[in-house]
């Protein structure tokens, strides 16, 4: 099945499989109920009524957003060539306790055809292409969409403290185009594609498998549940294995696509 959120003339609304449902179901909602009670109740009677309107990001805007560092070996590297304290990155990618930060709140998240924004006081940003798992409020993996973790390393590379900043502002979070659920079983060898165009022509294409990363999906969600809880669910990007070389920064205008398995986010980026 595969949810989407849509503009409407009396507000945003959820469809399954490009059908509506009843007013008043929201994400929120479903992630409430156990994985089991919220599919009985996604195949139950719906609105025969075909989804129209614009997409909007696939969350609500209570919804928190939070992120793994370092979980591929690609990205260890990346952190400690930009970094003046690279053993730090070494570490975490090592250690039995994985880095998890938060990233942004629902009502912030970018959706698909929508602006990402870059930093007015950085001068080297990328787009980081992560599947971002979709959680319930019992810590249970339900499905996945894609996400761009805009960051600027410039600023992250300075200092490690300087993470919140590198990762955290307008615009640098965008999920979509929809949540394909599913179980964790499916989602452990997902092909992720990064694309990026500038003047109408590809500048850099990159790929990875969600097979690469060195920690397990549960892993990551039962970290993050140690001491939080999220009782309306939550989303977790699971972290990057593609990055462009380090001669790269985005510019206005580029377009970042972003593929995994079959959902594609596509952003133009903004100064």
């Amino acid at each position: 099945m595969y949810l989407t959120r849509h503009e409407t003339g009396r507000g945003p609304r959820w469809a399954v499989d490009g059908r509506f449902l009843p007013w008043g179901v929201e994400l929120s909602t479903l992630l409430a109920l156990p994985k089991d009670a919220m599919l009985s109740l996604l195949q139950g009677p719906l609105i025969d009524e075909l989804a129209q309107g614009r997409l909007l990001p696939p969350l609500d805007p209570m919804h928190e957003v939070w992120a793994s560092g370092v979980t591929y070996l690609r990205s260890r590297q990346a952190r400690q060539a930009e970094s003046g304290v690279g053993d730090v990155y070494a570490r975490v990618y090592d250690a039995g306790r994985p880095e998890l930060f938060f990233k942004a709140i629902g009502w912030r998240v970018i959706g698909h055809a929508m602006p990402i924004r870059i930093r007015s006081d950085s001068r080297w940003n990328v787009p980081e292409p992560e599947m971002t798992l979709v959680v319930n409020r019992l810590r249970e993996i339900v499905g996945f969409c894609a996400g761009n973790d805009v960051s600027s390393r410039d600023i992250e590379g300075e200092n490690p403290l300087y993470l919140p900043q590198a990762k955290v502002y307008n615009g640098s979070c965008a999920l979509g185009p929809g949540i394909r659920l599913a179980e964790p079983g499916e989602l452990r060898d997902l092909p992720i594609r990064l694309e990026i165009i500038r003047d109408s022509a590809p500048l850099f294409r990159g790929e990875t498998r969600s097979s690469h990363m060195k920690r397990g999906l549960e892993e990551l969600v039962a970290y993050l549940g140690r001491e939080l809880d999220f009782p309306y669910g939550v989303f977790l990007m699971t972290g990057t294995g593609i990055v462009p070389p380090d001669d790269f920064t985005l510019r206005d205008g580029d377009v970042v696509r972003i593929t995994i398995a079959s959902l594609e986010l596509e952003n133009e980026v903004r100064a």
